[in-house]
């Protein structure tokens, strides 16, 4: 038995600052890549994240990078970048550079959101308003990745007619009827907002326009759905692994603002509406045997109508994380 429609992996490259570095942490993740890789999973996506202790993965397009120098066959890429904290320009030359080192191997997912909150943006020397532009950005970074540029007299070097495939990401309609009327892959993050769902895949699905301004040749609608998996030999491991990512889950909520939350906080929490409201967050997550997780994406992906399912791997040392992908393998099935 195997999922019926291709599977990729997003990871967050997650760890515990009290506990190791981020170096650690990507050392991990490139091990994790090469197993995705082996198994035959299609791609790997990075998300972009600012100001996160937990997450190592802010230099986004420098992990890509190492990732797939340490890769053979997957495509590694971003879901992805936040362009309002970048300027067109940067991100072509900089996929540009990636996708000239590594040929039909990067893709470049786009979201509308900062990654951050607002006291980073100001860091980040961003007012918030730079959203607004996200349509005219994306657009524009298209010409810098095909053969015309939007703007007279600037290319990216390199850049220039790598024409590295683009994604729109998002968790709401917008990016789903932004998808659809430039004629663009769309991924939905279900794996923490699953409300709109069901809502996007079908708006995007039937406003997609296969002549849009940036609609490939032959263009037809690519709906990207996550989830979160644990899979395991036995449905009781499972279950423990996810009752520990749920806690997990609960206490990087509840160490916002510098608190340390005990055990003992973060069982409250599981019976505390505001608890409950955010573990509703995990809601597309499939945990249990290799058997039961399948037969659970699969009808995930029948339901929304998906052509691809990228999943993030919630189990929680290496080993398991290893045999999640083992189980679930796309080769293997």
């Amino acid at each position: 038995m195997s999922v019926s429609v291709p599977l990729s992996v997003l990871d967050l490259v997650r760890f515990d600052p009290t506990a190791e570095g981020p170096a650690e942490a990507i050392a991990r993740s490139v091990r994790l890549a090469q197993t995705a890789d082996r198994l035959g999973y299609r791609r790997l996506w990075f998300a972009e994240h600012h100001n996160a202790a937990s997450i190592a993965s802010s230099a986004t397009s420098v992990l890509i990078e190492h990732v797939a120098s340490q890769t053979e066959r997957i495509r590694v890429g971003a879901g992805g970048i936040m362009l309002p904290t970048h300027s067109p320009l940067v991100i072509a030359e900089q996929f540009g550079m990636l996708a000239s080192l590594h040929p039909d191997r990067i893709d470049l997912g786009l979201g509308r959101a900062p990654g951050t909150d607002q006291t980073t943006m100001r860091a980040l020397r961003r007012t918030g308003r730079e959203s607004d532009n996200f349509p005219s950005d994306v657009v524009e970074l298209h010409g810098f990745l095909s053969d015309q540029s939007r703007i007279p007299g600037v290319a990216a070097h390199p850049g220039q007619g790598t024409k590295v495939p683009l994604y729109i990401l998002g968790s709401s309609l917008f990016g789903a009827r932004l998808a659809a009327q430039l004629g663009l892959p769309y991924s939905f993050a279900s794996h923490f907002a699953p409300a709109m769902l069901q809502q996007a895949a079908q708006e995007y699905r039937e406003g997609f326009d296969p002549n849009g301004p940036l609609a490939p040749a032959d263009a037809k609608p690519w709906f990207i759905a996550a989830a979160n998996v644990i899979v395991a030999d036995d449905e009781g491991d499972a279950a423990d692994q996810r009752h520990r990512a749920e806690a997990r889950w609960l206490r990087d909520f509840l160490s916002r603002g510098g608190s340390n939350p005990s055990d003992a906080d973060i069982a409250a929490a599981r019976q505390h509406p505001q608890g409950q409201q955010l573990l509703s967050m995990l809601e597309c997550t499939f945990s249990g045997t290799g058997q039961q997780v399948v037969a659970g994406l699969d009808g995930f992906a029948q339901q929304v109508q998906a052509d691809e399912l990228i999943v993030v791997n919630m189990a929680i040392t290496e080993e398991q994380k290893q045999h999640t992908l083992e189980l679930l393998a796309p080769q293997q099935q």
